[in-house]
């Protein structure tokens, strides 16, 4: 029966999409707060924490969902061999139910979480100012319906030392 409120679930987001405010193309669910500027010497590592924020009323999908039909939230960053990027380390998401599914459990984040990212800067590094970008996909969803993926842009700044 799980799998029932999971697929009505998603595919309420699709017949929720027509005429809804939140269907604006640069409308997003969630915002991303630049970080400090992440400083770090040649040859040694450290870790940037990019901060996001969910709006109000919704929530979005953990990085790992209860169920394969939801979406994930994902970050992806461009890397180089100057400043090397380790695995994203995602908060652990809570369960949420919703009233037309008492019984099934979503995995979520809502407000504010943040993703730890290893930061690893070569030996030969100059010093000097890198940009890393990126993106963070998610699903977001309120309590009645689900929405399309959407994607945030992601920036922060590495400062090499010597």
């Amino acid at each position: 029966m799980k799998p029932f409120f999971t697929i009505l679930l998603v595919l309420s987001g699709l017949f929720a999409y027509a005429g809804d405010e939140t269907r604006k193309p640069g409308r997003q669910f969630v915002a991303f707060s630049p970080s400090a500027v992440v400083t770090v010497k040649s040859g040694a590592e450290s870790t940037a924490r990019l901060t996001f924020r969910v709006l109000d009323g919704y929530h979005v999908n953990s990085h790992k969902p209860y169920s394969e039909l939801l979406i994930p939230t994902a970050l992806t960053l461009a890397t180089d061999k100057t400043v090397a990027l380790g695995k994203p380390v995602y908060p652990a998401g809570h369960d949420f139910t919703l009233a037309v599914a008492p019984d099934e459990k979503l995995n979520v984040y809502t407000g504010a979480f943040a993703i730890h990212v290893p930061v690893r800067v070569a030996q030969s590094a100059a010093p000097g100012t890198y940009i890393v970008k990126g993106e963070l996909k998610y699903q977001a969803c309120n309590d009645n319906s689900c929405f399309p993926p959407k994607t945030v842009p992601v920036e922060f700044q590495v400062t090499v030392t010597r």
